[in-house]
């Protein structure tokens, strides 16, 4: 091969791969990345806080009927310190089994209480994750991003970062 060919040839592949290279980054400057900090916007958007607010209301009841308990146990266990050196054996092993029941029934409605409270919040935040990526949608379509991530993200500037658009959109609806 002549070697003027093989300089046209290497000028030839040089010049597509300049210019493949330009549309690469023609077509990534155009390219619109944001980013929705879900951590944030579970506790900073209108409608998690408004769940937030429903599940305290939900399991006030079972919570104060725990602490209730939780005294009963501490006060049985302070009397038997207090007084179990002058009782009887008989009601000295009484209050102690009283102590142990009390004791197992606490443990099994903290275990219960907080178990029903994981589901329940687990459902609010369901319901207020499929709101938000209703409206990130909405952003992103309306805005003309070609990417959105959330959470667990290593690094997102704050540049890309739509999180406060999306509480403020979440808190009109």
């Amino acid at each position: 091969m002549p070697t003027s060919f093989r300089n046209f040839l290497g000028l030839a592949v040089f010049a597509a791969a300049s210019l493949a290279a330009g549309a690469a980054t023609a077509q990534a400057a155009d390219f619109r990345v944001g980013f929705v900090n879900t951590e944030r916007l579970f506790r900073e958007a209108a409608p998690a806080k408004r769940a937030q607010q429903k599940l305290e209301r939900e399991f006030a009841n079972r919570d104060a009927e725990l602490q209730k308990l939780s005294k009963q146990v501490q006060g049985l266990q302070s009397s038997l310190e207090k007084d179990g050196v002058t009782l009887a054996e008989t009601e000295r092993r009484n209050k102690e089994r009283d102590l142990a029941n009390l004791t197992r029934d606490l443990q099994r409605a903290q275990r219960e209480f907080r178990e029903d409270l994981n589901l329940r919040r687990n459902e609010e935040l369901a319901s207020v994750q499929e709101r938000a990526n209703k409206v990130i949608q909405q952003i992103a379509e309306a805005e003309k991003y070609d990417l959105i991530v959330q959470d667990p993200v290593v690094y997102a500037s704050q540049r890309i970062d739509i999180t406060e658009k999306v509480i403020k959109a979440l808190a009109d609806k």
